[in-house]
């Protein structure tokens, strides 16, 4: 089967795994006639519910607008408090302001790299009106003392689960049993729609008004009317957005969906391998995935040692003049430019060291064993050297 890739002779970060089995089920949707949100859009829907064991999935335009509609539709606006990691990309904090409201950065756990729940606690003042934990990277959030404290507290949580697809916790996937997670279809990601996001929550109520929200507030979907036998006449009952995936774009992710298991396992394995090679190196810090975490490894994050004799940014350079690509771990969201003078800061230690001191190395299904054993032995050479 032939596989349609960037040609590239280098090692990318990533690379997005499609065939023919995508170009078939979007070509027929080219020929259906139907391009916009409309049937394809819902079937994606129905088998990403199912993947995940959620009761409702909402297919949006990406993942920033999920978190964003999630927000807007519990009435969280200017005045209010919603507290998250900044060791996130910067999307989870952008949602926040979008929506009038003030982001509360809070530190992660230097372990798994999620947001710290002792923070959090922390962190809760009055004007807290939700808490937006991220599953970075693909590694399961500590969900049991995060929703312990959002009960206590009575404030809700919106699950950040742009990187989660795959990931499960404590045996369950994540985005299956609550209220609100918005998950993400980059390229970058386990399963992708080129761009795109879904919700997923528990409750029915929820999703028919996200499914409003998203369509410009309008009553009855195109999809609906065009089935009816009857004239029918939307309404407008509230001001909305056009957040709407197209069916093109859910055509991509049925195809990809049928894959994801094997995806999956194809990332642990090489994931698996990265570690049997640098756990050994005392420059080195591998991942540490918690027993209550199943982890996708949407990415590898590697993390340079204190003894370490090469700094982050000269390795990743020096990688690259070899022609192996790299990402810089997690940025740091409170130390943009656009962050300065916006959002409330706590003591951010173990983000910023984090920050600093990792980076992202190539992993995706097709990565051969000779490329990654050149990335791996490249890495042990240059962090070795005195």
């Amino acid at each position: 089967m032939k596989r349609y890739s960037m040609a590239d002779k280098s090692i990318p970060i990533t690379r997005v795994d499609l065939d023919d089995k995508e170009i078939a089920l979007v070509r027929q949707t080219i020929l259906s006639g139907w391009v916009a949100q409309g049937p394809r859009v819902r079937e994606f829907e129905r088998k990403f519910a199912d993947c995940v064991g959620a009761e409702h999935a909402v297919a949006v335009s990406s993942c920033t607008t999920g978190l964003f509609l999630c927000l807007h539709l519990l009435g969280i606006g200017p005045g209010d408090e919603v507290i998250v990691p900044s060791y996130s990309f910067i999307a989870t904090a952008n949602a926040v302001v979008h929506c009038g409201a003030t982001p509360v950065f809070v530190d992660i756990d230097p372990a798994t790299y999620n947001i710290d729940p002792e923070k959090v606690s922390e962190a809760v003042g009055p004007g807290t009106t939700a808490i937006v934990p991220v599953h970075q990277v693909g590694q399961a959030a500590d969900l049991d003392r995060i929703y312990e404290i959002a009960r206590a507290r009575k404030i809700p949580v919106i699950e950040d689960a742009a990187c989660a697809i795959g990931t499960t916790y404590r045996g369950k996937p994540v985005g299956g049993d609550c209220r609100f997670a918005a998950f993400s279809f980059h390229p970058r990601k386990l399963i992708t729609t080129g761009e795109g996001g879904m919700i997923t929550t528990d409750d029915a109520d929820i999703a028919s008004r996200l499914r409003v929200l998203r369509q410009q507030g309008m009553s009855v979907s195109d999809l609906d009317r065009h089935r009816s036998d009857r004239v029918i006449f939307e309404q407008y009952p509230v001001v909305g957005y056009n957040f709407r995936m197209t069916d093109l774009q859910a055509a991509l992710g049925v195809a990809q969906l049928d894959k994801l298991a094997g995806l999956l396992a194809e990332r642990r394995r090489l994931a698996q391998r990265y570690t049997q090679v640098f756990q050994g190196s005392p420059n080195l810090m591998t991942p540490f995935v918690p027993e209550y975490s199943g982890h996708n490894f949407q990415s590898y994050l590697l993390r340079l040692a204190p003894s370490c004799p090469v700094g982050r940014n000269e390795l990743m350079q020096k990688l690259l003049d070899r022609g192996i690509a790299t990402r810089r771990g997690v940025m740091c969201a409170h130390l943009e430019p656009c962050y300065r003078n916006l959002g409330r800061k706590t003591d951010l230690k173990n983000s910023e060291a984090a920050a600093a001191d990792t980076l992202v190395i190539p992993l995706f299904p097709g990565l051969s064993r000779d490329d990654q054993d050149r990335v791996s032995e490249s890495i042990l050479e240059l962090t070795s050297r005195n």
